[in-house]
């Protein structure tokens, strides 16, 4: 039988990890608050690797940028709030995150944003955050996105992750967020 590891530092390093995470997500919520994509994209590294909702993937910090800044004009996108569910923090200068955007619970239906995307407003979604310390500042390595979709009732299909589930038996490729 292998034994596995739990990947996890120290106090010290666990604290300064949270602590990078926590702030990520207040600069998050306050640039998506304000319709600010510089602030809501502060900690982002040059070569950040992000993954859209949609499966779109994007390298660096110049195009997502452009993206974001499109998402958080005015009247594009209503406000969400962001929810940190869980942080692990492997080794010192590295933290990994699961938060939760949390869409209002009366979202109407928004217009799609540009590109015919649909409306971030309109839909929760779980990230992944990788943030990295590199000369004692904390950056975002890398970000994956992936929606969640409303359920109306349980199948024999599904998995329980806990807070919420996940289809295991449909493999439609389609990710965009369902009624």
């Amino acid at each position: 039988m292998t034994t596995r590891p739990t990947l996890q530092c120290d106090d010290e390093a666990t604290i300064a990890g949270t602590a990078a995470v926590e702030g990520l997500v207040e600069e998050l919520q306050a640039g998506l608050d304000r319709h600010d994509a510089d602030l809501y994209d502060r900690r982002f590294a040059e070569n950040v690797l992000w993954g859209s909702p949609f499966g779109a993937t994007v390298y660096g910090y110049e195009p997502l940028h452009d993206v974001h800044a499109r998402f958080q004009a005015r009247g594009v996108g209503a406000s969400s709030r962001f929810v940190i569910e869980r942080i692990v923090v492997p080794a010192p200068d590295v933290a990994i995150a699961q938060v939760r955007r949390v869409a209002p619970a009366q979202a109407p239906e928004l217009p799609p944003a540009p590109g015919g995307i649909p409306n971030a407003g309109s839909f929760s979604e779980m990230a992944m955050y990788v943030l990295i310390r590199k000369d004692e500042r904390w950056w975002l390595a890398a970000g994956q996105n992936t929606p969640i979709r409303k359920r109306e009732a349980r199948h024999p299909t599904e998995m329980s992750t806990g807070t919420e589930s996940m289809d295991v038996g449909e493999q439609t490729g389609d990710l965009r967020p369902r009624p």
